[in-house]
């Protein structure tokens, strides 16, 4: 067997396993251009004031509504949770158990409201935090964020409340503190790693909510409860358990209701749904429906509620919130104002033109974020761009026109036009947005229902598992490490029987995960963990005092320190084929006997160490291919467990933040090994290639 095959097939091997990584990466990770631009309250957004608005001091935008909120998150409550059905006899565990939204909603129609929360995938926690404080569409990586946290760098909610001198309190999910470092006045954190705990976080928001809203020293309240997710993990939402959760929901409401004042407005909201197993994380109907409660003891809408409660996006939220608290909308957003909010009980034309004003604002907002991720991105069509600019120009001239010539008659018909322009360039740009950043990979992702799940090989430690899925991508992917499988097993098994006894020259099977293993110890035991925050970025500057011009030096430093030691034993695997041979000296000589003759101690002299090597060449060319194809099979194995791991867990709330890294970091490790491996290989042939050529020179002397 030559050389040059031997490297192309393994070159080959490593191609399908990149491709089998990428297929499986585009679905799971997904990614988007974060921008670090920040709103503020002098950028000219709003229109020319008319006659008869006035903006308070402290006010940003727009004259603020409301000096305090109430955000009550209620994990996981899916629409059908808050949904009451007075003609239903008997009614499943997580039915009619809020009873008291039903009776605010009916009995007080101007102040509540009942909306079905239409979530983005995926549906996990911290995802879901994410698009309800940025109103945009997070991903498990955000491109421009700081890997050495998991705090949100994107501009959020609570950081504008903060530069604007609010005080944001928090009480419930610890999930909140590392997203969210040093932006709470006060905070009161509870573990939320054990899904089996269904009443640690609750009972403990419990203890302190009453009195610190009866303490007033806050202007935006958040309460995460998460009994009913936890409840929904262990249980399922049809047990008896669901109902018991949703019970103590339905009465902290009606005890928090009376504890509010006239100035606040209370929102309830579940960040996700749930599937009938009690999961989420994926894509179906009963995970993006989510239930959002709005209720002000002062009047909030103008007109009576829709028969069926009208569904909006999470994101919506967002812009909705920030004006109603009088601070700039977090410039990323990508929400949609709810202007029913801004009617109150005020005259028509005021309603009117408050309308008008918030729907100007955020599509000024909307329109310049897209023009500075579209420089970024720079994959938006510039038709699409052109058309989006001038539906959004023709709309503010105008509402511009109607400021400055009056009232006409024609105000109502203009109110019709300008929401509908809006709302058209919204969807335009949000379906750019999604396509590009999220709803394509989530598609691609299979976060549907697993079908099955069957053993298709299992070789030394590790598994190979097959999951049929949805996804295309995903199953394409399984099917592609499957068939590599089989052909890495197939050309061993070929390789063998082409050499025959290649016995002195094989590497056997746990001198090769021996040496895996050792290379995972060394990963650990120099500091290195599979998360973000662990990462060494102090090691981009080892030798060097001042910054970097460019980003590739730091990058390969970083690299080279995180992957060190896999760069190192894949390397130096060739050397378990070449160790036997420098070790065989030695032992040798001991079991000759001086009483041998001479000519039988040359002739064992000849076959010892690697000059035995060049009477079976094709053997040792043999040899390194088995060599390389069983570490690359461990190695294949080991990124594929990881890989079913993250499948399976992947409706687990810690998804994003330990088995995703954990996913990402294993396959950059085989990347980098397989790379290295085949240099390490071409090394030793090439050495061999230069012994080879010197032993002939010699042979012709």
């Amino acid at each position: 067997m030559q050389r040059w095959p031997v490297l192309l097939f393994l070159a080959w091997v490593c191609f399908l396993f990149f491709s089998g990584i990428g297929l499986f990466m585009s679905g799971f990770l997904l990614t988007r251009i974060e921008l670090a631009n920040s709103s503020s309250c002098s950028d000219p957004l709003a229109p020319p004031p008319w006659d008869k608005q006035s903006l308070p001091p402290g006010s940003c935008w727009v004259p603020q509504r409301f000096p305090k909120v109430v955000l009550v998150i209620i994990d996981a409550l899916r629409f059908e949770f808050a949904l009451f059905n007075p003609a239903k006899v008997n009614p499943l565990p997580y039915e009619n158990k809020l009873s008291f939204l039903h009776h605010l909603a009916t009995s007080q129609p101007h102040h509540a409201r009942l909306y079905r929360f239409l979530a983005d995938p995926p549906t996990a926690t911290m995802q879901r935090i994410k698009g309800l404080t940025t109103g945009s569409l997070p991903t498990f990586i955000d491109v421009g964020s700081n890997f050495a946290t998991y705090a949100i760098q994107e501009d959020n909610l609570l950081a504008q409340l903060v530069q604007n001198g609010r005080r944001v309190v928090f009480m419930g999910d610890d999930t909140w503190e590392g997203l969210f470092p040093k932006k709470f006045f006060r905070s009161y954190f509870f573990p939320s790693f054990n899904v089996k705990d269904l009443h640690t976080v609750d009972n403990g928001i419990l203890q302190y909510l009453y009195p610190t809203v009866n303490s007033g020293e806050w202007d935006l309240l958040i309460a995460h409860f998460l009994g009913v997710d936890h409840c929904g993990h262990k249980h399922g939402p049809d047990h008896p358990e669901m109902a018991k959760k949703l019970t103590q929901m339905n009465e902290m409401l009606r005890s928090l209701v009376d504890h509010l004042g006239n100035d606040t407005l209370l929102l309830v909201a579940g960040d996700h749904g749930m599937t009938e197993t009690g999961d989420h994380g994926g894509d179906s109907q009963r995970e993006v429906n989510a239930a959002l409660f709005v209720y002000s003891k002062t009047p909030l809408f103008g007109t009576d509620p829709p028969e069926e409660p009208e569904a909006i996006p999470q994101v919506n939220l967002v812009p909705t919130v920030a004006l109603l608290l009088g601070v700039p909308i977090p410039y990323s957003n990508i929400g949609e104002v709810m202007a029913e909010l801004f009617s109150g009980d005020g005259d028509t034309v005021s309603e009117a033109l408050q309308q008008l004003l918030v729907y100007h604002i955020n599509a000024k907002q909307v329109d310049r974020f897209l023009h500075s991720y579209s420089l970024v991105a720079q994959d938006l069509p510039a038709e699409q761009l052109q058309h989006l600019q001038e539906l959004f120009s023709s709309a503010v001239e105008e509402h511009v026109q109607l400021l400055a010539q009056g009232i006409p008659s024609s105000k109502v018909d203009l109110l019709q036009v300008i929401p509908q322009i809006y709302k058209r360039m919204q969807e335009s740009e949000k379906s750019r947005l999604e396509r590009r950043s999220c709803r394509a990979t989530v598609a691609a992702y299979g976060l549907g229902s697993v079908y099955s799940a069957a053993l298709v090989i299992a070789l030394t430690l590790l598994g190979f598992l097959l999951m049929l899925l949805h996804s295309e991508r995903l199953s394409l992917a399984f099917l592609l490490l499957f068939l590599e499988a089989f052909v890495l097993l197939h050309i061993h098994t070929r390789a063998r029987s082409l050499a025959g006894d290649t016995e002195p020259f094989s590497v056997p099977w746990f001198s090769v995960i021996s040496w895996l293993l050792a290379a995972s110890q060394f990963f650990y035991s120099t500091g290195h963990q599979p998360i973000f925050p662990a990462i060494h970025w102090n090691a981009a500057f080892v030798g060097f005092h001042l910054d970097h011009s460019t980003n590739l030096l730091p990058a390969v430093l970083v690299g080279a320190n995180t992957f060190a030691s896999h760069i190192l034993f894949a390397v130096g695997c060739p050397l378990l084929l070449l160790w036997p041979f420098v070790c065989e000296m030695p032992s040798s000589q001991k079991k000759k006997s001086k009483r041998e003759p001479q000519e039988e101690l040359q002739t064992v002299d000849e076959h010892m160490m690697e000059m035995r090597l060049r009477e079976s060449p094709e053997k040792f060319s043999t040899a390194l291919l088995q060599l390389g194809l069983k570490y690359l099979f461990v190695l294949g194995a080991q990124l594929l467990a990881c890989v079913c791991a993250a499948v399976i867990l992947r409706r687990h709330l810690m998804v994003w933040k330990v088995f995703a890294p954990k996913f990402l970091f294993e396959s950059l490790g085989f990347m980098v090994s397989s790379i290295c491996l085949l240099l390490g290989i071409s090394l030793v042939m090439r050495v061999d290639c230069a012994v080879s050529t010197w032993f002939s020179q010699l042979q012709l002397r």
